[in-house]
């Protein structure tokens, strides 16, 4: 049956949260099928990784994998809840504490790990090979021939296992999987760099050919990227990240159930087309409001740009240190942020260009940012107005588009989690659905999330560093957040982070 919209644009209607309907949404867990956290394989060679977290093996390369796994996707705390069960935190957030990611390894074959597939186990900080074979073809094949496979010898595959998220978010989950795997992305780009890889990501593969390769059905769990794990870490970044999908406008009418896995399948690729010509680098931030204040971030001496930036200590010690402690705040005091945190907050976010003095790839790779657009809710920052912002990054200014204290409806909008109310600013990423359709067909949902949810991690770990508290937030009350803080109608809110000063009870 031909439609309006095309099916992404439909999954993002069907999925908002309204304050009339969400009552109707509730439902209780079923805490009996709650899915575990961990995929095991029962068959297997397995590599243990922990004793080379030690840094006394004298055996770099292990050393730098072993890290890599680590602060990419790897255990940080694990909790007591009573009965005998436990709560395991990772270093990569997970919205509820479910984790749908997995993270696989492909070899080429070195001679650090034979030709074949590996899966990642957190639980233990073990690699297991489970699949001997020389897979680098197919891998190739499945990217569509991609440079940045050419010569690298490791690749990376995060998958997602939907049931996990959806046990608890059922069909608005999908948003929820890209954006966990978003931040898992992120890790991955900063831990890469930092271990002496540069990370390439492709998000353009067939799908089929790459689930056929790790042995998934497709459904249940299924392909979200693959990174070729280049061994110059000052490489730049090597062949199209993205390929597009066809829109699907011919879909039959959907129950609730059925619209994460009908997403899925529409927005997969089954082979390689073309995107259509991107525009001339505009050099102008998208919206430029006539009538508000506007507030520079730019640094104009070397004392401001100093000021300006998160500084990651020696050799990066102190950002290993931010992946590892980094936790989501439970509470805010509703104490105001300073103006200089607020702009290092943004300057590490958006502007990796300056980290290459530190040891950080300047050009990470995302799938397209010039789909996503910032939006700034002050509440409490020193010598800041409070109002709603846009951020334009290429201008390194805040625009403001209303001027009112918004705490309560924040509080509100925020399906009335203190977090939203109490919080110091609020970042709120959004894209013109439309035009990412136009673009990429409905596999820009995948890229839009994946790519907010990078920016979420990055904004993280800069709190994390700064002694602030963060967390995100994907449950919203979709319009209303544009009707209240005016932000565009045409910009689809993604991903919200709420940033503030913690309370540390």
């Amino acid at each position: 049956m031909s439609r309006s919209l095309p099916i992404s644009a439909y999954y993002h209607q069907r999925t908002k949260y309204d304050p009339e309907t969400i009552a109707q949404r509730g439902k209780t867990l079923n805490w009996s099928a709650q899915p575990s956290p961990f995929k095991g394989y029962k068959i297997g060679t397995s590599y243990d990784l922990k004793p080379y977290l030690e840094l006394d093996k004298n055996e770099p390369e292990w050393e730098s994998l072993s890290y890599l796994l680590l602060l990419s996707y790897g255990l940080t705390a694990k909790l007591a809840t009573g009965g005998g069960n436990f709560i395991y935190l990772r270093s990569a957030p997970s919205a509820g504490g479910l984790y749908p990611a997995e993270v696989y390894l492909i070899s080429r074959g070195t001679d650090l790990l034979p030709a074949g597939l590996y899966h990642y186990q957190p639980q233990t900080h073990n690699l297991l090979r489970f699949w001997d074979d020389h897979c680098w073809a197919e891998l190739r094949g499945a990217c569509f021939l991609h440079p940045a496979l050419e010569k690298t010898q490791l690749a990376l595959v995060t998958t997602a296992i939907f049931y996990r998220s959806a046990w608890r978010y059922e069909d608005r989950a999908y948003r929820r999987v890209f954006l966990d795997t978003g931040h898992l992305l992120g890790n991955i780009n900063l831990a890469a760099s930092m271990q002496g890889f540069r990370s390439h990501l492709i998000g353009g593969f067939s799908d089929r050919l790459m689930n056929d390769l790790l042995y998934l059905d497709g459904e249940a769990e299924s392909v979200t990227s693959v990174l070729a794990l280049n061994g110059n870490p000052q490489t730049s970044s090597l062949g199209r990240t993205t390929l597009p999908s066809p829109a699907m406008m011919d879909y039959p009418e959907l129950d609730d159930g059925e619209l994460l896995p009908a997403l899925h399948q529409a927005s997969k690729i089954v082979t390689k087309a073309s995107v259509p010509p991107r525009q001339p680098d505009i050099l102008e931030d998208k919206y430029n409001f006539p009538f508000g204040l506007k507030f520079s971030l730019a640094s104009t001496s070397d004392e401001t740009r100093y000021n300006t930036r998160v500084d990651w200590g020696e050799d990066l010690e102190d950002l290993e240190e931010a992946i590892l402690k980094r936790r989501s705040t439970r509470g805010y005091t509703g104490e105001d942020l300073t103006l200089e945190e607020l702009q290092q907050l943004l300057n590490f976010t958006y502007h990796p260009e300056d980290y290459g003095e530190q040891g950080l790839t300047t050009d990470p790779d995302y799938f397209d940012l010039s789909l996503i657009e910032t939006f700034v809710a002050v509440s409490g920052v020193e010598g800041l107005d409070a109002g709603c912002y846009y951020y334009a990054p290429k201008a390194q200014e805040l625009r403001q588009i209303r001027f009112k204290n918004f705490r309560e409806e924040l509080h509100y909008l925020c399906l009335g989690q203190n977090l939203g109310r109490d919080a110091g600013a609020l970042i709120f990423h959004t894209a013109d659905l439309a035009q990412a359709v136009a673009r990429y067909g409905d596999r820009t949902y995948r890229y839009l999330h994946l790519d907010a949810g990078q920016l979420g991690q990055r904004l993280n770990l800069a709190a994390i560093q700064l002694g602030l508290g963060v967390s995100g937030i994907a449950g919203f009350f979709d319009d209303q957040v544009n009707e209240v803080l005016g932000i565009p109608d045409d910009e689809a809110v993604l991903y919200i982070t709420t940033l503030g000063v913690p309370n540390e009870q």
